[in-house]
């Protein structure tokens, strides 16, 4: 059953089973504040066992563009389109965010991004691969995020 991401008052609903609730709940906020305020889109998600073909779609940009496999559990997924953009989140159980950017129209941008939840550590499978900026969220505290180009078309 999908859920809107309340950014005003937030909650850990979904995400309780993480060692690092809050935060992760604050760091999906702060994505459903952006697309609020951005493009007046309501950001709502579901048990990632629900909408599997997101989750899939994520792994498989993943595995041919990166050779990467994340090991931590998915909790959970949405995927939409805004501006021009299909969207697809995956918020996982280690406090992960990994969030793919495709351009609709050829020749747009078209990114894979993750963002990592205040407290938990860079996963094994991105530690050796990834520089980690830093960005201060008031929901989410100290946001850790990467990026890299996808090249391939999906």
């Amino acid at each position: 059953m999908p859920h809107i991401v309340d950014f005003k008052n937030v909650s850990t609903a979904g995400l309780e089973s993480s060692p690092v609730a809050d935060a992760a709940a604050g760091l999906r906020a702060n994505e459903a504040r952006y697309f609020s305020t951005k493009y007046n889109h309501v950001f709502t998600v579901s048990p990632a066992s629900e909408v599997p073909e997101v989750v899939d779609r994520v792994n498989r940009i993943l595995r041919e563009e990166r050779d990467i496999v994340i090991g931590s559990r998915p909790l959970e997924a949405t995927d939409f389109e805004v501006d021009g953009l299909r969207m697809s989140y995956v918020f996982y159980e280690s406090g992960l965010s990994i969030n793919v950017m495709y351009s609709i129209e050829d020749g747009g941008k078209r990114a894979v991004g993750f963002k990592l939840a205040d407290g938990m550590d860079v996963p094994e499978e991105l530690a050796e691969r990834f520089k980690f900026a830093r960005q201060k969220s008031k929901l989410a505290g100290t946001i850790r995020g990467s990026y890299f180009v996808i090249k391939g078309e999906y």
